[in-house]
């Protein structure tokens, strides 16, 4: 509170602003252990918080990858490495009870090399929820707002270049993209997901080969039940998790 009352600057307020989110949902955090009566380390109370643990001896990512001496970040069954990745001085999304379940499905949905899907109606906090996980594990997450326009060579350029970054795509009202153009970048993104359930570390995509970073996630947001929406092909829906 003291250092909130200073002079500070624009940039230092951004930063104080991130720090007081975090620390309020620590202590919310804390409070509902203790709620709970949570004891143990196996605890589901415990094993569902998002947790940062530094690692000295040799241990197994989700992606199958092993770290050494480096940050993991662990949620229920999934694990995955710290990213280190400078994001810049941002804001963080206020964690509520809503927020930690979407963190829970989506890193799930990650463990298991699957996509998250979250859907609902405009407004609620999709594209931030995910923005902010990625902020999370400090991995870029490059949001990338869909049109009936669009064309599978664009979204081929996209996957080639994000799976080599091992950037996370988040695609903004997915079900806007024509129903034939969907089933390609079905096609596509299977090809990815299996390379990456294969541990390659490169493989052939739209004719060449290309290295592939297994941090790659592939994230849509979905409007259902709006004017001039498609329905996902059953062969992209197995793909993501819906959240």
């Amino acid at each position: 509170v003291g250092l909130v009352r200073l002079d500070l600057t624009k940039l230092q307020r951004v930063l104080m602003g991130a720090l007081i989110v975090l620390d309020v949902h620590g202590i919310a955090v804390l409070e509902n252990l203790e709620e709970a009566k949570c004891r143990s380390v196996s605890d589901f109370d415990w094993s569902k918080q998002l947790r940062y643990y530094w690692v000295m001896e040799d241990t197994v990512m989700s992606d199958g990858s092993r770290i050494s001496d480096d940050c993991v970040i662990r949620q229920t069954i999934a694990s995955s490495k710290y990213s280190h990745e400078y994001l810049g001085n941002t804001p963080r999304l206020v964690v509520t009870p809503l927020t930690d379940k979407c963190y829970m499905t989506l890193t799930g949905a990650m463990h298991l090399n699957y996509g998250g899907a979250p859907a609902g109606p405009a407004g609620t906090g999709k594209t931030e929820t995910t923005k902010d996980l990625g902020k999370a594990l400090a991995v870029p997450v490059i949001v990338f707002n869909c049109s009936d326009g669009l064309d599978y060579k664009i979204m081929g350029r996209f996957f080639s270049g994000l799976a080599q970054a091992g950037s996370w795509a988040c695609f903004d009202e997915f079900n806007r993209i024509q129903v034939e153009v969907l089933s390609v970048i079905a096609q596509q993104m299977l090809t990815v997901t299996q390379a990456i359930r294969a541990k390659k570390d490169v493989f052939e995509f739209l004719g060449s080969d290309i290295p592939l970073n297994r941090r790659f996630g592939v994230f849509i947001t979905m409007n259902p039940g709006y004017a001039g929406r498609a329905e996902l092909p059953d062969n992209l829906k197995s793909l993501f998790r819906p959240v």
